[in-house]
């Protein structure tokens, strides 16, 4: 276990807040995670300084900000959570640069508000700003590797801190360079964006059928936010301390993208099971991609599953949310995944893949 007190003395000049005993279950939207050492940073510097002390003294850490695609487990984490703070944003003439703890959703919302397109597809969100270069962020046709123009990293190795651009990040379907490993730290994003304030091009059917737009059309990016975050309330996706399908990591599972050897198989399998159906599908890079949520539900995972007495369920809105309704463990949580995981992989051949990154768990 690691001494209070040697954390405390490692952190003294750091700037950070430190608090003992915390429940991370308070710092991530899924609301589960047991007790952690927490050094809050509210500047840049101070992330700096308090990784650079931790990783010279050899104590662990745990990178948290936003706490939206985090799946922690009850006991906690051995070590020191430093919680980037971090909440500037800059907004120029073409594009935005955000400090890595900013608010991500205020960060399109500010974007919008001062005339610039380009993230509102992006919209409603959860999470921080530093976190959506890892995940690849993407949403309604449009994704973060798209737009942006460079990052600020921490080189936890080296110790240097330089522009990184996107060509070095490695971006695939929700998922970078960055994303299963600790040795950079993201300080700064920066998105370059539309001028005009016009959206991005409108790739996704949905949204485009709510905006009575053709696929590639424009539409005023005000206009696309608020669509945005209307599709995204009714699935549940917006936070709401107030309604438990939202205490959830957002789409648990990553859509499958199978290889095209492997296709006809899989159609076999779900036509087997379900009948001559359409089965929805999207190109992707060296295969087809799935729908996870449309996988989950032919597999006989309802909405709400396992049923309104439990402690972890699919959320009642949207079958790709594990949600937590004000008491789950996270065990219980695991336990939900596994078994929704296993029935789709028995039924059809598919393994899901979770998004959220686990800490102190395992599937």
């Amino acid at each position: 276990m690691v001494a209070t007190d040697q954390a405390r003395d490692v952190l003294a000049d750091t700037g950070a807040l430190v608090r003992d005993e915390v429940r991370l279950a308070e710092l991530t939207t899924l609301r589960v995670g047991g007790p952690a050492l927490v050094a809050e940073c509210v500047s840049t510097q101070s992330v700096v300084a308090t990784v650079r002390a931790l990783d010279a003294a050899g104590i662990p850490l745990l990178l948290l900000a936003g706490g939206s695609n985090l799946l922690i487990g009850d006991d906690g984490f051995d070590g020191v959570v430093v919680r980037i703070a971090t909440e500037g944003v800059e907004i120029g003439a073409d594009g935005v640069v955000a400090e890595a703890g900013a608010n991500w959703d205020a960060v399109v919302a500010a974007t919008v508000a001062a005339g610039l397109g380009g993230l509102e597809c992006l919209s409603g969100i959860p999470g921080s700003a530093g976190a959506t270069p890892v995940q690849n962020v993407g949403a309604y046709g449009v994704e973060v590797a798209d737009l942006l123009r460079r990052v600020r990293l921490l080189d936890r190795v080296s110790g240097e801190i330089r522009w990184v651009e996107p060509a070095e990040l490695g971006f695939g379907y929700r998922t970078s360079v960055l994303k299963h490993r600790d040795d950079a730290v993201v300080l700064d994003v920066d998105f370059a964006l539309n001028a005009g304030g016009s959206s991005a091009p409108l790739r996704y059917g949905e949204l485009t059928r709510v905006l009575d737009a053709t696929e590639g059309e424009t539409r005023p990016a005000a206009a696309v936010r608020d669509a945005v975050l209307r599709l995204r309330a009714g699935k549940g996706m917006v936070l709401d301390a107030a309604d438990h399908d939202t205490w959830s990591a957002g789409s648990f599972f990553t859509n499958p993208v199978v290889p095209h050897g492997r296709v006809p198989e899989v159609r076999a399998a779900i036509t087997a099971h379900v009948g001559d159906v359409t089965i929805p599908t999207y190109p992707a890079v060296d295969g087809v991609k799935f729908s996870a949520g449309w996988l989950i539900e032919r597999a006989g995972f309802a909405k709400g599953f396992p049923g309104p007495d439990a402690a972890a369920r699919l959320s009642t809105k949207h079958t790709l949310a594990l949600t937590n309704r004000g008491d789950a463990s996270a065990a219980d949580l695991v336990a939900l995944a596994r078994k929704v995981r296993d029935g789709v992989a028995e039924r059809f051949g598919i393994r899901l893949e979770p998004e959220p990154v686990t800490v102190g768990v395992t599937l």
